[in-house]
């Protein structure tokens, strides 16, 4: 009888312990997640997230806080509930502006990602952006990239005249 009451004691021992190692302490983190399916290369606004407590065990790393995503895009889509990093979003920099431009070669579009590092060449085999990053990929002949200011200009004037050309880093 004694043997039978130590072995509901242990096991019960043994269920408490496990509960206590699963249950959360209570302690969370605030969490940016996206508040709705987001495109990348558009400015974030306040529609377009908000603020989830986590567990910090549940907290990917580099999650960003609210004052962290103001004014910012994302290198890639989000879908509604996610949590945004500071890999996905662009950075902050007022020197920098994005353009969209066509594409000598369509075929290029398929070995883009937002994020991949191009050099945009023009029709005259000038170097119009060197560097540059991919925001977005769209329609299959147009690619958003982003690159400082000046070059960005240099970018939208050319494509004004016609399609460039892409070197993939």
């Amino acid at each position: 009888m004694l043997l039978h009451l130590r072995r509901i004691l242990a096991g019960l021992l043994a269920l408490v312990a496990v509960g206590v190692a699963v249950l959360p302490d209570g302690s969370t983190v605030d969490v940016l997640v996206a508040a709705r399916d987001l495109a990348p290369g558009v400015p974030l606004g306040a529609d377009d997230v908000r603020v989830v407590a986590v567990p910090p065990s549940l907290s990917p790393a580099g999650a960003v806080a609210s004052a962290d995503a103001s004014g910012r895009s994302l290198v890639s889509a989000a879908r509604s509930g996610e949590p945004l990093t500071d890999a996905r979003l662009s950075p902050v920099d007022p020197g920098v502006s994005s353009v969209a431009v066509h594409l000598a070669d369509a075929g290029v579009v398929g070995l883009l990602r937002p994020g991949s590092r191009v050099d945009v060449v023009g029709a005259g085999s000038e170097v119009l952006a060197a560097d540059a990053s991919v925001v977005a990929v769209r329609d299959g002949e147009v690619v958003v990239i982003s690159a400082e200011r000046a070059a960005a200009h240099r970018l939208a004037a050319e494509t004004l005249a016609g399609p460039v050309a892409l070197i993939l880093r």
